[in-house]
């Protein structure tokens, strides 16, 4: 598994519920989010700055549990 800290943009919204998803939608694009922030709004342009860290599982990962490797070699 990898960290990776994302900034983006985001147009502002009517609601927080939208604006939410918007975050959410566009964090997802990178991997999945842990955790994220609006740290900046721009009412010029109508955007806020959003810093975020997202995972992404490493290319060399199979899809066993971290933990079912672990009992696995323990056992034997």
């Amino acid at each position: 598994m990898t960290t990776h800290f994302i900034t983006a943009e985001i147009d502002l919204q009517a609601s927080p519920v939208a604006l939410s998803e918007a975050i959410a939608t566009e964090l997802h694009q990178h991997g999945e989010p842990l955790r994220w922030a609006v740290t900046a709004v721009d009412v010029t342009t109508q955007t806020a700055t959003v810093e975020g860290v997202v995972t992404t599982a490493d290319a060399t990962e199979d899809s066993t549990p971290t933990d079912s490797k672990l009992a696995a070699s323990m056992q034997g």
